[in-house]
Formats: structure tokens, C-alpha cells, sequence
């Protein structure tokens, strides 16, 4: 996104200082607290993950339908719900019923994902089964196709148009909904509105579109430091947290039912969870990632998700955080505000890390900053906006029928 700018370097020891369990991105085992908690409901980080594995799939589609489905011969990075879809019914029709195929196939009662033997979850993008709430809300969106596939019938829709339509109707719903419920409590309502009005100023994704590493390697891994301690899942349970817990790759137990009314707020629900501030401290669980994560790591700082996160925004070559906020006129934060001369680091920072402090100097830790804001914004409606099948392309006054709450709520009960 910024080609022009140098990369960041600074020596291995520093990152893993930051990133390293009792480092400075470590908030310890202190319980979720009004303090600790941003204005965000909880479940937003994680729909931001399914988002993310959403555009960073990397197999190729083949069209099994219509155009309108969304389904292409050509990969672009589009937020079309492959992850969801994959090669369509015809092309993977494992993930569909054989007597109804515009419908998904569902596990045992609707309660969870079809799995395999081994408890593996067979769905268009294995990623939204690494840990329960991804896969429960996989599980939810699938479950929205099909109650739009009821729709279409009940409206008359010839059956051999059901499946285009059911997916062009939740397509469009998932796009509008990143654009005016997701990005918006994200970036801010202003910075939202103006990059939808004026359209991306320093992202050029041409007519394909691509993932540019600022994104991908540092802004959009905001939400790593937005996961709580622990979650209520339903009324019944007691607040767990995402690992061990919720470790996904098997059957989820029934007691792990997801209520989505804990998760964002819903019409006539009490407030809803709420996610950790933006802060650049991740919780003990992303600290000390279990090895069914990670897999076994000769060094132990590899298991946390921070360290990860620093070693890779370097290793591909990211600009520091300051260069990116002077090239698109934004003041950069001071030392101070930064915070990591105490590791005997006086020079500028990488940019996953700053874009955490932004979000925390500049907004409370409640949304990103200018840096990271930009980044986000720019790159998803520019992604939406390369896309010929978009709602934004074809009927830019199209309104969804259904919030996300309801949406993830629709047919399950809860």
C-alpha cells in the first residue's frame, strides 16, 4: 500500500521484549474489568476474523452456478462469502444436502458443523474451525443461507434459481453489513462515511483487487488485542475462556451453544458483551497459545500470538508506524504515548504494535486511529467496490431485510 516507504527493521531480542509472555504486550491474568473493556460488543473481533479468512483465501473458485452467485473463475480477494460457498454445489458438494442442494449441509440436529470422523469440521474454509466461536458462527451464517433459500421459494423463485439468489441475498446482506454496521463501529462513523463517499485515496486495488501487507500483516490483526479473558456463551455456562476452552478442530459440546444476544447487541436483548480495548495487550489465552495452535515450537516466545504478530509484520517488510502516519498526514504518537522505551528501544515502531497505541491514544481504545482506520477502511470498501457483483455495483440503493444479530440469529432460536 506504501511501496515508497522503508522497512522497519530492529534486532529479534526487541520484538520478542514486546510480544513474549510477561513482555510488554502481556496484560497478565487480571480479569476483564469495566476499565479493560471498550465500547464494542464482543462479538465484532470475531466476526472481523471470518471477514479476514473470507479475503485472505487463496484456492481457486470455479463457476458452478451463475455469475450472480458470486462464484468466479478468476480469484480476486472479494468479499463474497467463499469461505462459505467454495466451489458451489456442483463443485463441492460435499458441503451441501443431496436431496436439496441450494441448501448447506448441516451436523447432527443444525447444532454444529458437519464434521468428519475425526471430529474436523468439512466446510469451504477450514481456518473458521480453530476455535468455537468462528465455527458457531460459520455454523450461523450457513444456516442464514439456507433460511434465505426458504425465502426465495415462498417469494416463487424457479428452483433452479434458489441457490443464485439465496446467495446473492446474503452476499449482499454480509457486504452491507462490513460496510455500515462493521466498519463503522470499527473506524468511526466520520472516517467510514467519508471513504465510502470518496472512495480509497492511498489504496489503488486496480481492477482485481489485492491484500496490501499493511493490512493483512498489521491493521486488520487489530482484533487480536480486542479478545476478552473469558466469554459467556448462553445463559447456562459459566464465562470460559478461548483457549483451552473453546479450542475448535472437534465437535463442540451442546453446553457451548452460542447465544448471539451475548455477542452483539439485539433489539429488545440486554447490552451485549463487550470486546477488550484496543490497547496493544493481548490476553494470557493469545500469550501462551496451546500447541494445537501453534504446533510443538522449539522456542517457547513462539506461542505467542504478539511475537508472531511483530515477527511477521518484519518480515515482510513493513514500514514503522510513524512513517506511515507523517506519508498520509497524520501527527505520529510520541515515545510516550508509545510506550516501550523501558525495553531500551528508542527508535520508531512496528507497525502492528503502533496501530494498537494509536487506537488507545487516540480513541481510548475503543475504535483505531488514523493510521490503522485509514488502512481498514480503505481496503475494504475498495475491495467491495472492485467487485462487479457487488451490492454497490448493481443496486446501490438496496437495503437488507436483517441487522447482523438477527441475521445470525435467524431459524436458531436464540
Amino acid at each position: 500500500m506504501f511501496p515508497e516507504l522503508p522497512s522497519f527493521e530492529a534486532d529479534e531480542q526487541f520484538l520478542h521484549a514486546l510480544g513474549r509472555a510477561g513482555g510488554i504486550c502481556d496484560c497478565g491474568d487480571v480479569e476483564d474489568t469495566p476499565d479493560s473493556l471498550g465500547e464494542t460488543a464482543a462479538g465484532w473481533p470475531i466476526f472481523g476474523q471470518f471477514v479476514a479468512h473470507n479475503i485472505t483465501a487463496d484456492r481457486s473458485i470455479l463457476q458452478s452456478h451463475t455469475d450472480t452467485a458470486g462464484l468466479h473463475n478468476a480469484r480476486s480477494p472479494q468479499l463474497n462469502l467463499e469461505s462459505l460457498y467454495g466451489d458451489g454445489p456442483t463443485g463441492n458438494p460435499f458441503l451441501y444436502q443431496r436431496d436439496d442442494p441450494a441448501k448447506f449441509l448441516l451436523g447432527l440436529d443444525g447444532a454444529d458443523l458437519q464434521r468428519n470422523a475425526e471430529g474436523i469440521a468439512i466446510i469451504g474454509d477450514p481456518r473458521n474451525d480453530s476455535h468455537m466461536l468462528i465455527s458457531q458462527l460459520h455454523l450461523a451464517m450457513l444456516k442464514a443461507h439456507n433460511a434465505f433459500v426458504d425465502e426465495a421459494r415462498l417469494t416463487g423463485i424457479v428452483n433452479d434459481r434458489v441457490f443464485d439468489e439465496a446467495a446473492r441475498q446474503l452476499r449482499w446482506h454480509y457486504q452491507w453489513l462490513i460496510l455500515n454496521e462493521f466498519l463503522p463501529t470499527l473506524v468511526g462513523r466520520t472516517l467510514a462515511d467519508q471513504v465510502l463517499r470518496e472512495g480509497p485515496h492511498w489504496f489503488r486495488p486496480g481492477h482485481s483487487g489485492f491484500i496490501p501487507l499493511e493490512f493483512a500483516d498489521a491493521a486488520y490483526r487489530y482484533g487480536h488485542s480486542q479478545i476478552r479473558h473469558r466469554y459467556r456463551l448462553n445463559s447456562q455456562t459459566d464465562p470460559v475462556p478461548l483457549f483451552p476452552d473453546l479450542l475448535g478442530f472437534r465437535a463442540g459440546p451442546r453446553e457451548h451453544a452460542i447465544d448471539w444476544t451475548l455477542f452483539f447487541d439485539a433489539p429488545g436483548a440486554p447490552p451485549a458483551q463487550r470486546s477488550k480495548k484496543m490497547d496493544g495487550k493481548l490476553v494470557r489465552a493469545l500469550i501462551q497459545l496451546p500447541v494445537a495452535v501453534t504446533g510443538e515450537c522449539e522456542i517457547e516466545d513462539y506461542h505467542s500470538l504478539a511475537v508472531r504478530d511483530l515477527q511477521r509484520g518484519q518480515g515482510v517488510g513493513l514500514p514503522s508506524g510513524e512513517a506511515v502516519a507523517r506519508h498520509i498526514g497524520a501527527t505520529p504518537l510520541t515515545a510516550e504515548q508509545v510506550g516501550i522505551t523501558s525495553t531500551g528501544w528508542h527508535a520508531e515502531t512496528p507497525l502492528w504494535y503502533y496501530i494498537l497505541r494509536e487506537a488507545d491514544a487516540c480513541t481510548g481504545g475503543h475504535r483505531l486511529g488514523p493510521v490503522g482506520g485509514r488502512i481498514v477502511a480503505e481496503v475494504l470498501v475498495g475491495l467491495i467496490d472492485t467487485d462487479p457483483t457487488s451490492f454497490r455495483k448493481n443496486s446501490q440503493e438496496w437495503r437488507p431485510k436483517k441487522t447482523l444479530s438477527e441475521l445470525l440469529t435467524w431459524g436458531t432460536g436464540r
